[in-house]
């Protein structure tokens, strides 16, 4: 018997059934949750995970669906998500829904504001919200505008929020997968206290050593089908047999086999300088130097804050910051890029860590998405051949993998994973010898990143160079041939793979002291 069969249910979800025009996201899906549990739901990008959790909160009202939610006992018709957070259920999206010029306070308190006499109590909303912040271990001042933190504590301010509105079931859809490693362990720690203080959450996320580390039980839905529900600790539940239940089968490594046809030297830059966008006396990127050879994978590794995508941004036509000074050479040969219609044009691509702020236009379907950034490509005097547009997207589509109906559909209508393939798509459709990769597996699931690994390992087998930035320091282990480390906007280090661990590689991004590259 399971120990934690003795607890009550406070949520049952009956075979629920969700159609979009063209395709059926969920499938019969039933899901059961005890009371003061951290249930987790796993599975691959495209299953159904998020789309299941936004019937539960109400974002897909009562009637766009078939099937019953059941909470605390009553059969329930949320219309909007008013209606699920009034019956104590809130879901913290991937994407924050927080204002950035609103201060912690203002975001804490909107739409649900305290008053006295009609108008807002403004000392009441400081003095809960000094509270609110205690409980979640948050120390800003209440006034401090939510851009000037960081996604760390804009989620620790979302929680915040959820415990002001009495929350019953918290619901986190990929709560750390912005977030570095201690700010991570810092969210899941919050999570496990909330649980001690009675608090029911659901929790989705890739990162299966932290589902592992916090879950009491685990849902896996494949292709819109709820398949099993595992007890964690009853069952003896570790990655791979989370894998397995996600794929359909085991996956023997997470990265495929390589091996590196690297060439000679073909992109440096040299002593680059880059100020803060606004503060003018913070350096950015500080006195930086590093070199890329042709078939070589690189990876960067830092702390959050520590100025990577800074430098990347900046490298790519100065699309971050005040540039100083510095040099880039490209096939010895030194480049002014100005702007990123410049850098595009030298052979430089981009995918950004945020991909639906700054890769994506998500008023544009999948083929004017895939070809955007390269129109002359496909253009004919003034004119862009529809055909050849539809041709690239689809070809891109089924090499991807990328889960959709039709190339004609919204992006913003794909998971978070399919969206990234686009946006992958996109560069690789540039062509360039050179592709800067800014979190290229954020919120992507196993099976997902097996796939971009891969793709990463051929362009770099075609010759062409690549950059990855990312927070996961086994990511960067498994799939790079250096890696640089960065602190405070300096690069502290570089170590060849033979001689990278996730040791080594801490010491450096945690060490203002500087080791011959």
């Amino acid at each position: 018997m399971s120990p934690r069969e003795h607890e009550p249910v406070i949520l049952q979800m009956r075979s629920i059934t969700k159609e979009f025009p063209g395709v059926k996201a969920l499938a019969d899906v039933s899901l059961t949750v005890r009371a003061g549990e951290i249930h987790a739901i796993c599975g691959e990008n495209g299953a159904g995970k998020s789309t299941l959790m936004k019937v539960l909160s109400g974002v897909y009202p009562y009637g766009s669906y078939d099937g019953d939610i059941v909470f605390q006992s009553e059969v329930q018709q949320f219309r909007d998500i008013r209606a699920s957070e009034h019956a104590g259920i809130v879901i913290i999206h991937q994407e924050l829904a927080l204002i950035p010029e609103l201060s912690i306070m203002e975001n804490i308190f909107l739409g649900n504001e305290p008053t006295k006499f009609g108008i807002i109590d403004w000392v009441e909303a400081r003095r809960r919200s000094l509270d609110l912040l205690a409980r979640v271990g948050l120390r800003d001042d209440p006034d401090t505008p939510i851009k000037e933190i960081g996604v760390g504590k804009q989620q620790l301010v979302e929680i915040a929020k959820a415990l002001n509105k009495s929350v019953k079931l918290l619901i986190l859809d990929e709560p750390t997968a912005a977030l570095n490693e201690s700010d991570s362990q810092h969210l899941l720690d919050l999570i496990l206290g909330l649980k001690g203080r009675g608090i029911t959450s659901i929790i989705i996320s890739h990162k299966l050593n932290e589902i592992e580390q916090i879950a009491d039980s685990i849902t896996i839905i494949r292709d819109g089908k709820s398949i099993e529900t595992l007890d964690v600790k009853a069952d003896g539940v570790d990655e791979d047999r989370i894998i397995k239940g996600m794929v359909g089968r085991t996956l023997e490594s997470r990265f495929p086999d390589h091996t590196p046809k690297i060439g000679e030297v073909f992109f440096e830059v040299k002593n680059w300088n880059v100020r803060h966008p606004q503060i003018a006396d913070r350096m950015v990127c500080k006195d930086e130097s590093f070199f890329v050879r042709r078939g070589e994978i690189v990876g960067f590794a830092g702390l959050m804050g520590a100025g990577r995508t800074e430098l990347a941004r900046s490298v790519f036509g100065r699309s971050y910051g005040h540039f100083v000074s510095g040099q880039i050479y490209k096939n010895g040969k030194e480049l002014t890029l100005k702007n990123v219609r410049q850098a595009i044009n030298a052979g430089l691509g981009y995918v950004t860590e945020d991909r639906k702020t700054l890769g994506l236009n998500l008023l544009d379907d999948i083929k004017t998405t895939t070809v955007s950034a390269n129109l002359k490509k496909i253009t004919h005097g003034v004119v862009v051949n529809a055909d050849e547009e539809f041709t690239v997207a689809e070809d891109y589509r089924k090499s991807l993998r990328t889960k959709t109906p039709s190339v004609e559909e919204g992006v913003a209508k794909l998971s978070g994973g399919n969206q990234q393939k686009v946006v992958l798509a996109k560069w690789m459709f540039t062509d360039p010898e050179l592709l800067i990769l800014d979190e290229p597996t954020r919120g992507i699931d196993v099976g997902a990143k097996y796939e971009i690994y891969g793709i990463i390992q051929a362009l770099a087998d075609q010759g062409k160079g690549v950059i990855v930035i990312s927070s996961e320091l086994p990511e960067l282990l498994g799939l790079s041939d250096r890696i640089y480390t960065i602190f405070e906007g300096a690069i502290t280090g570089v170590l060849n793979k033979d001689e990278a661990s996730q040791e080594s590689l801490m010491k450096l991004m945690t060490s203002a002291t500087r080791k011959a590259a």
